[in-house]
């Protein structure tokens, strides 16, 4: 299963708000990632430069291009975006990570 891994920022001060609102991550949100594959996701906050790192398992990566266009995800990014680093669309800034190392 071929895995995803990438980085986004979070505004400073913003860290307890972060993890809040994904303790009670939307149910809808939830149900459409794993019925895009989505397995295993993980987020990562490195405290000294605010920096996120997101890790998932995903059964087709294609099948993220869809999510954008899709309305629980663009409401997803407004309700995130007076916290962490966004777009134009209000889409998280995300840069994709490449994988240097895996031990199975």
């Amino acid at each position: 299963m071929p895995r995803i891994a990438f980085k986004m920022k979070l505004h400073p001060g913003q860290t307890e708000e972060y993890k809040r609102r994904h303790d009670t991550l939307w149910p809808e949100l939830a149900d459409l990632l794993r019925k895009t594959g989505v397995r295993n996701y993980s987020i990562f906050l490195d405290e000294e430069t605010l920096a996120l790192f997101g890790v998932l398992d995903i059964d087709e990566p294609a099948r993220l291009d869809d999510l954008p266009s899709l309305p629980v995800m663009q409401r997803w990014w407004e309700y995130m975006s007076d916290i962490m680093e966004t777009n134009p669309d209000q889409s998280p800034k995300s840069v994709p990570l490449r994988e240097v190392f895996y031990l199975k």
